[in-house]
């Protein structure tokens, strides 16, 4: 290993320990190269939110640098041609990232359409913000981000399912039926997340649920931004963590294809978003009161019961 890519692997390593959190410990249960490689995907699925959500900067500046962003990450992965700069972030991360990137996506053979799938993820927020910014002055009440699940789907496919279908390449699958199992975990757990940020979307001007969703149970978006919990609110939101359920039902599929090293992992963070959406249902659907989470001692519970599950052999 060069000095160069000694430092990138070095770096993102530095970078998962201070932002993943709880995850970074499960990540610790791998073997050592697989446990490189998930925090350099970490790190990377990182620094493309970072771009799209730092708020000191404005929308089109932030769009400039993400297609910047894009146009290097195919360089690199085409091309195998490291940037020179840091997208003007100020930040060594967004150069040192690459050399491991490189280096990742060559050794578990992750599709260069998968990063850009993320980039593309961003660009949606991206594009949402905008159109929500220019419209600000006409609006007299909010709106749904989409009309329809199918579009919603493709949304979350492209925040969190593809970042399941990268891990399951570091972790190692036997059927390429893996891969749509993973985008569906993907999928359940943004699903959870949609639900348990409902109020602060909607403070900050966005509805994720379809439009179709609300109108199916005589709701509107001002009903979500008001905070109604009447029995219309119930039943939509019965609607909503069923839907979740048979995703995650669609994810536990997944271990049967999964080679070992991945099995803690993903059992780890079905129960820590499965263990929300559990947790929105003990609360009556009270998703505005105050936010929905698990008790920290809980998530490291889960996370060391995955680090410890390859160093000790246990089995389930």
């Amino acid at each position: 290993m060069s000095d160069t890519l000694a430092d990138s692997y070095a770096c993102c390593q530095k970078l998962a320990r201070r932002t993943a959190k709880n995850f970074y410990y499960s990540f610790t249960g791998l073997p050592p190269d697989q446990f490189q490689a998930m925090c350099v995907l970490y790190s990377y699925m990182r620094l493309c939110d970072d771009i799209g959500d730092d708020e000191s900067v404005p929308l089109d500046v932030r769009a400039e640098r993400l297609s910047n962003w894009e146009a290097a990450t195919r360089s690199a992965l085409e091309a195998g041609r490291s940037p020179d700069h840091d997208f003007e972030t100020g930040r060594d991360e967004f150069r040192l990232v690459f050399p491991a990137l490189i280096d990742m996506t060559s050794r578990y053979r992750i599709p260069t359409h998968c990063f850009l799938d993320v980039i593309n993820g961003v660009r949606m927020d991206l594009e949402a913000a905008a159109a929500e910014q220019t419209s600000s002055g006409d609006r007299t009440e909010l709106c749904c981000q989409f009309q329809t699940f199918e579009e919603l789907a493709d949304y979350c496919y492209h925040v969190a399912g593809v970042v399941g279908v990268c891990c399951i390449h570091i972790w190692g699958f036997n059927d390429d039926a893996a891969l749509k199992s993973a985008a569906d975990c993907g999928l359940a757990f943004q699903l959870t997340n949609i639900l348990r940020d409902l109020a602060e979307d909607a403070d900050n001007g966005r509805v994720y649920l379809p439009a179709e969703d609300l109108a199916r149970f005589e709701m509107t978006p001002a009903d979500i931004s008001g905070r109604v919990m009447d029995e219309r609110f119930h039943q939509l939101m019965t609607f909503q963590v069923a839907r979740a359920e048979l995703y995650y039902a669609k994810a536990n599929d997944l271990f049967q294809w999964l080679e070992p090293p991945g099995k803690p992992i993903l059992k780890a963070m079905l129960k820590i978003y499965g263990g929300l959406l559990k947790e929105i249902s003990r609360r009556h659907f009270d998703v505005y009161t105050r936010r929905v989470s698990l008790p920290t001692w809980r998530k490291l519970l889960i996370s060391a019961d995955a680090a410890i599950h390859r160093r000790f052999g246990r089995r389930d």
